[in-house]
């Protein structure tokens, strides 16, 4: 193996060990936020509740776009029958990331902010964060170009349409998001509100496309039946994520005075993406052999799981889309509810699957025990943590609908409050229980490499 060989087998372990570590210390800032709703002031000066919500939203956004690039660093190359086109690329990109991150995160302990919702810091830290982007899109694209004579058949993989459609829209909705730097935006409220929150909607859109696509690929490769991600079920799935993408972000405007027709596309946009893509997976279950199984029992776990959480999620979506009921629950920890079920039980559980793909841990081993019994603990957790924000959502609406103040709400919410921290401990227990043996894992296997590439030259 050569020097380039071995850094195309490390990169996609070292992004995932990043991903893993900011996953961690993203859900450890969650449960800081939790003991501060119940017991206000709490590290009020040394580390404020606006400075815990950002660390923890931007480590577990950093989770998710780390978690799916470190997968298709490795996929990509394997389904081009390919190298990737440049590993220093890659590690200028892996360093740059987390330079920046590091930056993020300096910031937000030192109170300094200027941004908006998903990028709170300073605008200037956003450069080098499009300059990271731009080196993953170019080293993806040019591996493309590379291998497309050779292989024209790579475009028939709806997983490749969802990473390309991921990377340019991210890049669309990242620069959206910054329209507010120019007085034409900021000026205009109804204008600056419709474009912040369309770009904040349509970039969740873009990491969906990441996730979902290496979804596709790992359950292509486990069940060996290509049909999965070359079906026209799978395409159409495509193509209704891609308008889900662009116009879905519509529901979250239903309060601005803007077009009626954009919020009647949201929301029937919004019936029928999570439906699909469960009814996708639920069939993908079936092909799969019980040899398979075995052999990839976490991955097949986290499947499951994540479509469980798929079909829970799609009813609290389709409710919250219905305009009448949205102007009740907007705003309210029914919201939160909706993100958490989505982040955790369908992202997350999905780049499990991918991580665990990868590493391919032997059955009966030690970790593999923690790493099921935070499975468990994960799932039951979050179960207790999505009831309990539904309950606090339910209880403010019904308050502030009967003339109650808003120090009442919070008096009445005050044990949901109690107990969606303590399903939050759950949560944190969970990740760590899986998240430490695979970042052990990673770190193995990085090592493991190295130790055989500096063999091999020798």
């Amino acid at each position: 193996m050569n020097h380039s060989q071995s850094n195309n087998l490390n990169i996609h372990f070292l992004f995932i060990a990043v991903a893993l570590s900011v996953l961690i210390a993203g859900v450890l800032f969650g449960v800081v936020g939790g003991i501060q709703y119940i017991v206000p002031g709490w590290l009020k000066d040394e580390l404020s509740f606006e400075r815990v919500r950002p660390l923890h939203v931007t480590m577990v956004i950093s989770w998710i776009f780390a978690g799916a690039m470190g997968g298709i660093y490795y996929y990509l190359p394997q389904t081009v029958k390919g190298k990737l086109y440049s590993p220093t690329l890659a590690v200028a990109h892996l360093v740059l990331f987390i330079l920046t991150g590091l930056s993020i995160i300096a910031c937000y302990f030192a109170g300094v902010f200027g941004g908006r919702e998903y990028f709170e810091f300073p605008p200037a830290i956003a450069i080098p964060m499009l300059v990271t982007w731009l080196l993953f899109v170019a080293n993806m694209l040019l591996t493309l170009k590379r291998y497309y004579n050779s292989n024209t058949l790579i475009f028939s993989k709806v997983y490749i349409w969802m990473w390309l459609t991921g990377m340019f829209f991210f890049l669309l909705t990242f620069l959206e998001s910054y329209l507010w730097l120019f007085s034409f935006f900021s000026n205009n409220l109804v204008r600056d509100i419709t474009v912040q929150w369309k770009a904040s909607g349509a970039m969740v859109g873009s990491w969906n496309m990441l996730v979902y696509g290496t979804a596709f690929y790992v359950m292509e490769k486990m069940s060996g039946d290509e049909k999965v991600a070359t079906s026209k079920m799978t395409f159409f799935f495509y193509f209704l994520g891609l308008t889900n993408l662009m116009f879905n972000w519509g529901h979250h405007t239903y309060i601005v005075p803007a077009s009626p027709w954009i919020r009647d596309i949201a929301y029937v946009i919004s019936m029928t993406e999570l439906l699909i893509l469960g009814n996708i997976i639920w069939g993908w279950r079936k092909t799969v052999s019980s040899a398979t199984k075995t052999f990839h029992l976490m991955p097949y776990r986290f499947f499951t799981a994540s479509d469980v959480w798929i079909f829970i999620n799609l009813i609290l979506a389709i409710a919250i889309s219905v305009p009448f009921i949205n102007r009740f629950t907007h705003g309210t920890h029914i919201t939160v509810a909706h993100a958490m079920g989505t982040t955790i039980g369908i992202n997350t559980f999905i780049l499990f699957a991918s991580v665990f793909y990868l590493l391919r841990l032997p059955e009966g081993t030690t970790s593999l025990k923690y790493i099921k019994a935070g499975f468990w603990t994960l799932n039951v957790s979050l179960l207790i943590f999505w009831v309990s924000l539904i309950a606090s959502g339910v209880t403010k609406t019904i308050e502030l609908s009967n003339g109650g103040t808003f120090a009442s709400a919070m008096q009445k919410m005050l044990p949901y409050f109690y107990s969606f921290f303590i399903a939050g401990i759950g949560i944190f227990a969970g990740i760590l229980l899986i998240a430490i043996p695979a970042l052990i894992s990673c770190i193995q296997n990085v090592r493991q490499n190295r130790l055989v590439s500096i063999q091999s030259v020798a």
